[in-house]
């Protein structure tokens, strides 16, 4: 069943009669047209079309007729519009945070509504385990009776009138509706096969699950210490860590003949304020762990391209630095009440990109470290042919999830990366992004 008809299905019962099909067609034609007055810019003839569909503007429909067919046209038009998201490359969380972001959280707890309606279409064994984690931290089920509608319980919980109900929906419908392309980095739902995530590692050992507990202490110890230099070697030793735990799981997919080819993307959020500082730290955890990151700039976010162990290692480490550059850059800061807020401002910035270029060097030698250390151990091995392997996998996944970005090389670790112009990803403004 297509997933409008299970928002219909859910929602309302049928009705055939030629009021309702009337209702219905100019309930469509509204939506319609309000979604292009905001498209155009144009907020009172919106508010106008809103207030329409709030309230029934004839007398040959009833009140009721009237909601219910306003009610099917804005969930079957949600639903529809969440489907395309996905062909467009979002998932769940993704969704959800970015009509927050577009709006407030009351349109994000409609967006997860609209998520949870329209991923009834799916049976559960063919969605991928990654995306189903997200629906499952969302809290993405239906709290709603379907004997009622599902607008009018919704408005009722978030205490709107009817106006204010239908404004939420259409604003909503445009955000989904205008969601730019990212890269696909999980199966579509209904496509995916029950227990094939995309790992692309064969069975990891116990070592390596030592490895990132141990790594996992390190970055707790880091992040208590108020010694900087401590943080900074503590997390330096995380990183040789977790590189080598990198580096072991490519030897073993060499040594085994699995396939190498199975580069994989995660994203993630780069929140306010200093977000380009916090998108070059991210930047160089990734370089120094053998991936490359594409930053979002107007979505707030960054798309990781690298193997399942190295990403792994990227968001461990990544959000104990951001702690740890938090917490020293309050020791270090200003400690006058009367500190003008630009001051202030411009000294996180400074701080934040002096300590990115520390933790560069930092990460740096510790992940050069541990390839020496691999060769040291086992020099026949094939240590640098297998990273060699993978450079070039990662960087054929981002030309193949990018097409649009400059196809340069990045450092991987080896000193400090070109960086590149500003692109659009053939897309409006709404996309910018800097590939390391």
């Amino acid at each position: 069943m297509l997933p409008e008809a299970v928002a219909r299905d859910a929602l309302v019962g049928d009705d055939a009669s030629d009021t309702a099909l009337s209702a219905s067609a100019r309930a469509e034609q509204l939506v319609s047209d309000a979604l292009q007055a905001q498209m155009d810019g144009q907020p009172g003839l919106f508010a106008e079309y809103a207030a329409r569909l709030a309230e029934p503007s004839g007398r040959r429909v009833g009140r009721d007729d009237w909601q219910r067919a306003v009610e099917r046209e804005l969930l079957a038009s949600l639903v529809r519009a969440v489907t395309a998201g996905w062909r467009q490359g979002w998932q769940p969380a993704e969704v959800v945070r970015e009509i927050g972001r577009q709006f407030d959280a009351r349109h994000g707890r409609l967006a997860t509504d609209a998520v949870t309606i329209e991923m009834r279409s799916y049976a559960r064994t063919a969605v991928d385990e990654r995306w189903q984690a997200q629906l499952d931290r969302l809290g993405a089920i239906a709290w709603w009776s379907p004997d009622q509608d599902y607008l009018e319980q919704w408005r009722g919980r978030e205490q709107l009138n009817a106006e204010a109900a239908v404004t939420h929906a259409l604003q909503v419908l445009f955000g989904l509706a205008t969601l730019p392309r990212l890269g696909r980095l999980c199966p579509l739902p209904g496509t995916a096969r029950q227990g094939a995530t995309a790992s692309g590692l064969v069975p990891g050992r116990q070592s390596g699950q030592r490895a990132v507990g141990r790594a996992r202490a390190l970055l707790s110890k880091a992040e208590a210490t108020k010694l900087p230099e401590e943080a900074e070697t503590l997390a330096a030793q995380a990183q040789e860590l977790l590189a080598a735990r990198g580096i072991d799981d490519a030897l073993r997919a060499a040594g085994t003949g699995h396939d190498r080819r199975t580069a994989s993307g995660r994203r993630i959020f780069v929140d306010g304020p200093y977000e380009l500082a916090k998108a070059d730290l991210l930047e160089v955890v990734a370089t120094a762990d053998r991936c490359r990151a594409v930053w979002h700039k107007t979505l707030g976010l960054s798309t990781i391209v690298g193997f399942p162990s190295d990403l792994d290692a990227v968001e461990l480490l990544f959000t104990s630095l951001l702690t740890q550059a938090t917490t020293a850059m309050a020791q270090a800061g200003p400690d006058r009440d009367d500190a003008r807020p630009a001051a202030t401002r411009s000294f996180r910035q400074s701080f934040l990109a002096s300590y990115t270029e520390r933790v560069r060097e930092r990460l740096g030698e510790a992940a050069a470290a541990a390839v020496r250390q691999a060769v040291a151990d086992a020099p026949d091995s094939g240590v640098r042919a297998a990273l060699a392997d993978r450079h070039r996998v990662v960087d054929e996944t981002v030309r193949k999830m990018f097409p649009d970005l400059p196809h340069q090389a990045p450092g991987h670790g080896t000193g400090r990366p070109d960086r590149a112009s500003p692109v659009t990803d053939g897309l409006p403004d709404r996309v910018a992004a800097y590939v390391a």
